[in-house]
């Protein structure tokens, strides 16, 4: 955040305020620890914050400190409805455009409260008052940490909000092996550990507590996996069959996608996971090294994300999506084996 910045977030929280905080539809690990570990600390500070979510989020993230505080917009409506028309103040937390929300974009469009945005992703919309965002930061977990540490509040950073922040550096960095993980990242990990994170039990509670039919879906995912060495490239399927089978609940698939790149030799790895209440394929990239799947994802499926990490959708059958994905290979041939 540049100094202006700081002075007008200063300046909108001189005094109390009602603000709500909102991630992106199908919020992940570093959505949901950034706007709580957010939450925590407005609250701290005296306002009125609470979390409005689009939709629900996975189990495994479900042990965070006032998670079970979060409004559903899908099952609450009503509420979240009444927080956002009353709301003075609404932060934007790990998404740069209304269209990441779903049912809520209309909610949020009508209001007249002041936006901030803290994203790390490519081409920020232009919606806020206040925009703090940065492609080259490992999470919006880290960017809250700075936030907060720029408000001059890092001395209160409790263990809460630091469970809540370490989760999310940790689960988009995918535990600090990206690319994207800085020296500072390190250093707010260890300020995150010396303010009360517990760093060994949020590993378990996010990788460690799996239930059966988790466990047998990953088998399955592996089981599907094509290798195809003549582009470095390993994918991922899903049908919607297979989840039933495997009573797939909502989360059950996140890192699931990360496999193909512990195979040698693969640098583009990829999985593609039927939704047929939605009607799509929900695609997932991941790459090591400089090929760009947020480039790829936008040109070929209608998303994007970093350089290392991004995801897209199709509306074609299972069966076509791969059958596109095969064919557009050929022309990156040269990216994936060079």
């Amino acid at each position: 955040m540049n100094s202006e910045d700081v002075k007008a977030v200063k300046r909108l929280l001189s005094e109390p305020q009602k603000i709500v905080i909102v991630p992106h539809k199908n919020p992940d690990g570093d959505a949901i620890g950034s706007t709580l570990g957010l939450c925590h600390y407005l609250n701290k500070l005296g306002h009125d914050a609470t979390v409005v979510s689009p939709n629900d989020f996975p189990q495994f993230l479900k042990w965070m400190p006032g998670s079970e505080l979060i409004v559903n917009f899908e099952k609450d409506n009503s509420l979240a409805l009444k927080l956002i028309t009353g709301a003075t103040i609404i932060c934007t937390l790990d998404f740069n455009h209304l269209s990441r929300i779903g049912q809520m974009q209309q909610s949020l469009e009508a209001s007249r409260a002041d936006f901030i945005m803290i994203d790390h992703h490519q081409a920020p919309a232009d919606y806020a008052l206040i925009t703090y965002s940065d492609v080259s930061m490992s999470s919006t977990c880290e960017m809250v940490y700075n936030f907060i540490e720029a408000l001059g509040g890092r001395g209160s950073i409790t263990p809460e909000i630091a469970n809540c922040l370490y989760a999310g550096i940790m689960t988009d960095t995918g535990s600090f092996k990206f690319s994207s993980t800085t020296s500072r990242t390190h250093r707010v990990i260890a300020a995150l550990i010396d303010q009360g994170a517990d760093n060994t039990q949020v590993h378990h509670n996010i990788y460690d507590s799996n239930s059966s039919d988790r466990v047998r879906l990953l088998g399955c995912a592996l089981g599907n996996m094509v290798l195809l060495k003549e582009y470095n490239t390993a994918y991922i399927t899903l049908s919607q069959e297979e989840l039933d089978a495997h009573n797939y609940k909502k989360g059950d698939t996140e890192g699931f996608v990360n496999y193909g790149l512990t195979v040698e030799g693969i640098k583009f790895a990829v999985i593609f996971i039927e939704n047929k209440e939605e009607g799509i394929i929900k695609i997932s990239f991941r790459s090591f090294g400089e090929f760009s799947v947020n480039d790829f994802a936008r040109a070929h499926y209608s998303g994007g994300g970093h350089i290392n990490a991004a995801g897209g959708r199709s509306e074609s059958s299972l069966e076509a999506t791969t059958e596109k994905f095969k064919e557009l290979l050929k022309q990156y041939k040269d990216q994936l084996t060079s």
